[in-house]
């Protein structure tokens, strides 16, 4: 149903007049231009299009825009302040955690969840929580030491 929804978007108020069964995908990709959430698989499957909704991570790709409405929604986008990076996404530099890049918006968004909820993950943690995000350049080990990297050096969001 066409209809306006309200929410807030990488810190900014807005509202669209949009049909609120449109996938948050296409949504930040069309109306947004926020090209960083990617389109993998379409089914929920692969993270390539994982944001934050609310302060956790969704899969914008099954995402409807009706659940977003009153709600912060972060993109890789967002994740920079005031044009600094993020710890993350400086860790991810540093140890060359991408390669393709196609998946590192979505490992990067999953990872910041996770190190605001637990600040000081152990591996394991890590690597169960990012298991989800797949990446096929086999980047895993450097994107898991980018990570520790991080919560190792208490740079994790407050």
């Amino acid at each position: 149903m066409r209809r306006t929804i309200l929410f807030e978007l990488n810190g900014r108020p807005i509202r669209l007049d949009a049909d609120d069964g449109r996938s948050l995908l296409w949504v930040l990709r069309t109306d947004f231009a926020l090209t960083g959430t990617k389109y993998g698989c379409g089914e929920g499957f692969c993270g390539a299009c994982t944001v934050i909704v609310a302060g956790r991570t969704v899969r914008a790709c099954q995402t409807a825009l009706k659940a977003v409405e009153h709600k912060q929604v972060v993109t890789i986008e967002g994740l920079a302040r005031d044009g600094v990076l993020h710890p993350l996404q400086q860790a991810f530099i540093d140890h060359g955690g991408f390669q393709c890049g196609y998946c590192t918006a979505g490992m990067l968004l999953t990872a910041a969840v996770l190190l605001k909820e637990a600040p000081k993950p152990s591996r394991d943690t890590i690597v169960a929580r990012m298991e989800n995000n797949l990446c096929r350049c086999g980047a895993h080990t450097r994107i898991i030491a980018a990570i520790e990297s991080v919560a190792d050096e208490s740079k994790a969001p407050a």
